[in-house]
């Protein structure tokens, strides 16, 4: 801090101080002129309500001289008179550097010990599954949400259904979280309009949702076209990241409009990578916080971790 600004800031705490202690001083004694009864003459609602004087309470003016003091030491002890450091020579860098090395030595230890499992293990520990989720809502909510439970608009699954495009397994959380994935549907407008509606019929037929039978029926050798991803009963292809259309899990909703849509448009999403900004550590536990939501059985067992 300059020396005028310094200068600039002691010249208003001087000055405020000295206006407000004044007053503090020149209030109570102060004479205001009242009408026989006690009040000023103002009054309101017609003269139903009208303004009296008091003095100001003893405990009042004891708060009031105490802050005053208080005031007064703070300015003494710590920063804020100009560049004067204060007795204490306290700094926020300071207490914010202490903190924060604090917790990484914190961090660091809990992240060794995490290390020593896999996802899986690491699924039911509570500090780890209480630090993923933490990282998840900071990182990944804004496309899968704060549970987990995905966002059709955005083509982002829902972690919670344990039903996985590119499968569930910790390693494979791992690299998903890490190095990303993009899926891409090819559009099939091509098909021509009619066959575009009677395949998505079928589709829905897969996994038992309302459909109509005879366009379903007129849609079924169609899927041919559709089996080289989904497999011929579409169940899926977790080497290509192919949805298994069977369990009626939808990643961009299951309606007959949003399939047509997916048929005869196609569909392309991406999941970022993660390794530069979060690291094997923090994603561990994201994965492991993941993990638990959609193995809930296997989270509320023992902690190997904690052992």
């Amino acid at each position: 801090m300059s020396a005028f600004w310094s200068a600039w800031i002691m010249f208003l705490i001087v000055l405020n101080l000295s206006i407000t202690f004044f007053l503090f001083l020149w209030g109570p004694r102060v004479a205001i002129p009242t009408l026989k009864d006690g009040t000023t003459g103002h009054v309101w609602a017609h003269g139903v309500l009208r303004e009296g004087v008091r003095k100001l309470p003893l405990w009042w003016v004891v708060l009031s001289a105490s802050m005053f003091v208080v005031g007064f030491i703070y300015l003494v002890l710590y920063p804020g008179f100009g560049r004067s450091a204060g007795v204490l020579d306290w700094t926020a860098h300071r207490e914010l550097a202490t903190d924060t090395e604090r917790n990484n030595a914190i961090l660091d230890e809990r992240m060794k010990r995490f290390a020593l499992y896999s996802v899986e293990e690491l699924a039911h520990d509570k500090d780890a599954t209480r630090m993923g989720r933490i990282l998840f809502e900071d990182n990944c909510a804004a496309c899968h949400g704060r549970e987990a439970t995905g966002n059709a608009l955005l083509g982002a699954p829902n972690l919670t259904a344990n039903a996985w495009l590119y499968g569930g397994d910790g390693k494979t959380l791992m690299t998903s979280i890490l190095d990303g994935r993009h899926g891409v549907m090819p559009p099939w407008a091509s098909l021509g309009e009619d066959n575009v509606v009677n395949l998505a019929h079928y589709v829905l037929s897969l996994s038992g949702a309302a459909h109509d039978d005879a366009k379903a029926a007129l849609g079924k050798p169609l899927f041919a076209t559709c089996a080289a991803c989904h497999g011929p009963e579409g169940k899926g292809n977790p080497a290509l990241g192919a949805p298994n259309l069977t369990d009626q899990i939808w990643l961009y909703g299951g309606t007959l409009a949003a399939v047509e849509e997916s048929i005869r448009h196609g569909r392309s999403g991406t999941m970022p990578a993660w390794r530069t900004r979060l690291g094997e550590n923090d994603a561990r536990v994201i994965a492991a916080w993941i993990f638990s939501l959609s193995h809930r059985d296997v989270a509320a067992g023992a902690s190997p971790a904690t052992k």
